[in-house]
């Protein structure tokens, strides 16, 4: 056979090869630092299939992208709530040390505040450092920050789409309509089609922009609004989930009987559905069924987002990571929200994905969501920002630390904490009241230990990593929605600074 004919088989081959394979967008290969994809999901406990896949929960492409990277059991929010913990993660800074325990507008976390004025937010420090950043949704409180991203997709205005009335849940619940407001739960098959609903808007958005070729690495976050209330999506992720085969979490009547007097003023959310009228009216399994048919849907335009990245240019080059900025309760402890600080609301989803992490690993030592900030940097190859109050995952990741003596601490209001080691829950709340929970005995948290001879060492040792610092509430930081909140903030921060409600705030 002569050279050329050789020549001409070998081509073809290659050819043929070529046609078969997916179509990658055209656009430059980026050497030298990875790109960042940042997906924030709002309201997102830890059922997913990966962790606890729970009544059968379905999230096929977060298992997905947790098979090709590393997947924490035990992390934890430092706040159980959507301002303050967002607002801890994208600065960097502990709750403890802001003062912002409640609400707060993005255009806010940066202004007197002597913590945060000369602040470097997340995505901020990646524009300084060469980045072409990018964002669409929900990533802070809103959105972001005036003139935090080159290129921003907006925010999404409100949790809709809604429909004329509601389904089930009025709202305001028990409450007294003008003193707490009104909550946005409620439940039902809703709209028609996913093309309405603005998570599937923001996935165009980030889709389009994956397919293009950048001369610098890129930071893209994208904020998922569900699973936040109200639970409204199409009916047919309605239909993944049958009724008949919903299970509901452990519960018992009397479980909040042996807390401290505050902690029954926080969980004072009359608002909110109750798990005894959930019970008593037949809606806790309904409740639950349209719970994971919003995971379903944000589980399936995660994969959308994933099958964009596979099939561009960047697929090789890019760190991922996913979050949900607090758990969520589902009648556990009497009641459906997070607002608390037992392990159902500060548990929340955290993985990481990309250029030389293990695959399929899962780690379950307590980690702070804290971590996100630092562990990026030292992914990306960037310098460590010294204000980062949170520690890097890299040296858990590569098993160059044990992770032993790791705790994970979370705030809600001032000087109410909780410390979370690998066994253990301790809770220490403004006027000394305490909870201490042994997993390994009681995962459901039923049984407050504080006062057991049994544990006086262990809770000793936790008591140790409680925050030195207590800073009074950021003046532009409330919650209106909780009286004990409003009381504690007047009453720490003196008259003059009176709570601010926040458009956007309602739960």
């Amino acid at each position: 056979m002569k050279y050329n004919q050789v020549l001409l088989i070998i081509l073809s081959f290659f050819f043929l090869t070529s046609c078969n394979q997916k179509k990658k967008t055209v656009g430059p290969e980026v050497s030298g630092p990875p790109n960042v994809l940042f997906i924030a999901v709002d309201d997102l406990n830890t059922w997913i299939e990966g962790l606890d896949g729970f009544s059968n929960a379905k999230t096929p492409n977060i298992d997905r992208l947790a098979a090709s990277g590393i997947l924490f059991s035990d992390a934890h929010c430092q706040a159980p709530l959507c301002a303050p913990s967002r607002a801890s993660l994208m600065t960097g800074l502990r709750p403890s040390t802001t003062g912002i325990y409640g609400a707060i507008s993005d255009n806010k976390i940066r202004s007197e505040n002597p913590a945060t004025k000369d602040i470097v937010m997340l995505p901020e420090y990646f524009k300084n450092h060469g980045y072409h950043t990018m964002g669409i949704g929900k990533l802070f409180h809103i959105h972001s920050p005036n003139g935090t991203f080159d290129e921003s997709g907006g925010r999404v205005k409100g949790f809709g789409p809604h429909p004329e009335e509601r389904f089930v849940w009025d709202g305001f619940g028990t409450s007294d309509r003008k003193r707490y407001g009104r909550t946005n739960t409620d439940w039902g098959a809703f709209p028609d089609v996913d093309s309405l609903m603005p998570d599937h808007q923001s996935v165009d958005w980030a889709i389009e922009r994956l397919e293009r070729g950048y001369d610098k690495p890129f930071f893209m976050g994208v904020g998922f609004l569900r699973v936040h209330v109200p639970l409204y999506v199409p009916q047919k992720w309605f239909d993944m989930h049958p009724l008949e085969n919903i299970q509901t979490p452990p519960y018992k009547p009397d479980d909040l009987d042996d807390v401290p007097p505050v902690a029954l003023k926080i969980n004072d959310l009359p608002m909110m559905p109750s798990t005894d009228w959930a019970i008593e009216s037949g809606e806790w399994p309904k409740i639950i069924q349209a719970y994971l048919a919003c995971m379903s849907f944000v589980d399936y335009e995660i994969g959308r987002l994933l099958d964009a990245l596979e099939q561009s240019s960047h697929a090789d080059n890019t760190v991922i990571v996913l979050w949900s900025d607090h758990g969520y309760r589902l009648g556990e402890k009497s009641t459906f929200a997070k607002h608390a600080l037992w392990d159902a609301a500060t548990n929340a989803p955290l993985l990481f994905s990309g250029p030389g992490l293990t695959k399929g690993k899962k780690i379950n030592k307590p980690v702070e969501l804290l971590s996100i900030y630092p562990t990026l940097l030292e992914l990306c190859g960037l310098p460590s920002y010294e204000k980062n109050e949170g520690k890097s995952l890299v040296p858990l990741m590569q098993e160059k630390e044990s992770g032993k003596d790791y705790v994970a601490i979370t705030t809600f209001g001032m000087n109410n904490h909780t410390v979370k080691s690998d066994r253990f829950r301790y809770i220490q709340y403004e006027d000394g009241g305490e909870e201490f929970y042994d997993h390994e005995n009681d995962p459901n948290e039923f049984t407050n230990q504080a006062h057991n001879p049994t544990y006086k060492d262990q809770i000793e040792r936790l008591k140790k990593h409680l925050p030195s610092i207590n800073a009074k509430w950021d003046p532009n930081s409330s919650y209106t929605f909780q009286p004990y909140f409003v009381e504690q903030k007047a009453r720490t921060s003196g008259p003059e600074e009176n709570p601010v409600k926040v458009i956007g705030a309602k739960r």
